[in-house]
């Protein structure tokens, strides 16, 4: 069952978390409460499911094994649908704001304004871009579509058809570059100073945090909704990296949910695209070269975020890099499940942490390096679900070709 998931192929490194707060002075509990308010009162907003993998947890000999799925996410397919639509809201109600200011415009503009249409006019003439691997850009797409916003969304040469489309869909205008995801991300910002855009990046960079914060705390809805569901926090989480926007405001936020109780961080990034893991080893944030795409899509990112690097390095404890051979497998694992374990669809990104807890419960010098034993119980993000129905098909062929 477990003979595909290598336990020789991950990559650890553990570091001495440093003394300090970020967790309070990037992420605020007002900022999370904030975007906590706005997103639960949209149309749709439900909370995603939480599920228990009883007979997984038995086969790792652990206590328990548990799996946040945040495919159904306002049926965009992930957990992005929470920051990014969040961020461009923000932006246009402070835009519009500044324009009525500047025009002597009586009155206060709400987010209720804006995402009521109150003020559709100010809003169509205001243009927001992003760059993405997928899911960020639909949720951007979606929620321009929602407030009345023009979008442009910028991908690399392997983001996949399907992806492209679902934000064209959406009322994106899309431009598919030759480069990687890193000089996607140049682009949009250069076009957008060039053309007075906004960028809603959920990457930070000198001059620019408000976006990425934004997202970020969009990001603690989920974990509202994962502390709500527990009668206590879990012993170990394992999180996906990319950027590290969903990490840091999964770790800031259980932070101050939870205090000295939070789980035990482990960060999880494919080793195409392991910025954070070469980040823990240097002690400071580094760019790492993409030599070759991962299929992890939503997880190809050779640079971290200024603001999630900040908080990663207070709160993360241990750093893994897994191989893309285990990732069809563990979609497999969900798509047919041990005994009576739910079965769930998740896309290539969601299952790095779960995947990476597998090979840890399995690798004893791992096992014991991290703490896990038979008290322990896991958490994992499932980051997405079926966001490309070809790439996952062609993925779930290999598992049945192997």
């Amino acid at each position: 069952m477990f003979d595909c998931f290598d336990t020789s192929k991950v990559n650890h490194i553990g570091i001495t978390p440093r003394d300090g707060e970020a967790y309070l002075t990037v992420l605020s509990a007002k900022v999370f409460a904030d975007a906590a308010r706005e997103i639960t009162a949209w149309e749709g907003y439900e909370p995603t499911p939480m599920y228990h993998l009883t007979n997984l947890a038995s086969a790792l000999n652990v206590m328990e094994v548990l799996y946040k799925d945040e495919g159904p996410r306002f049926g965009l397919g992930s957990f992005k649908a929470l920051g990014g639509a969040y961020a461009a809201l923000k932006i246009l109600r402070d835009e519009i704001a500044r324009i009525r200011t500047l025009a002597n415009a009586s009155g206060d503009v709400t987010l209720e304004d804006v995402r009521e249409g109150r003020f559709a006019k100010e809003a169509s003439n205001i243009t927001l871009v992003s760059a993405t691997d997928g899911n960020h850009g639909r949720s951007l797409a979606w929620g321009c579509r929602r407030f009345g916003a023009s979008c442009r969304i910028y991908i690399h040469a392997e983001v996949s058809k399907g992806r492209a489309d679902a934000m064209r869909e959406l009322g994106a205008t899309v431009i598919q570059i030759e480069g990687d995801y890193d000089a996607s991300v140049r682009l949009a910002r250069l076009e957008a100073e060039k053309n007075g855009w906004f960028v809603v990046s959920d990457t930070s960079w000198e001059g620019y945090t408000e976006p990425p914060r934004q997202v970020m705390a969009g990001y603690g809805v989920m974990v509202g909704e994962i502390v709500d569901s527990l009668v206590a926090p879990p012993t170990h989480v394992f999180l996906q990296g990319g950027v590290g926007g969903l990490a840091a405001s999964v770790c800031a936020a259980f932070r101050q949910y939870w205090g000295d109780n939070s789980p035990r961080v482990v960060i999880v990034e494919p080793d195409r695209a392991a910025c954070l893991f070469e980040s823990a080893k240097a002690g400071e944030a580094r760019t790492v070269k993409i030599e070759r795409e991962t299929v992890m899509a939503g997880l190809s990112c050779g640079e971290p975020s200024n603001m999630a690097w900040s908080i990663l390095s207070e709160e993360a404890q241990d750093f893994l890099t897994i191989s893309d051979q285990v990732v069809a497998p563990a979609m497999h694992l969900l798509m047919s499940p041990i005994g009576s374990d739910p079965v769930i669809e998740a896309g290539e990104s969601a299952v790095a942490g779960l995947a990476a807890a597998i090979m840890s419960s399995r690798g004893e010098e791992l096992r014991d390096t991290l703490g896990l034993d038979r008290n322990s119980v896991i958490l994992a993000i499932g980051s997405e679900g079926i966001t490309d129905p070809a790439v996952h098909a062609e993925l779930m062929k290999e598992v049945d070709h192997a």
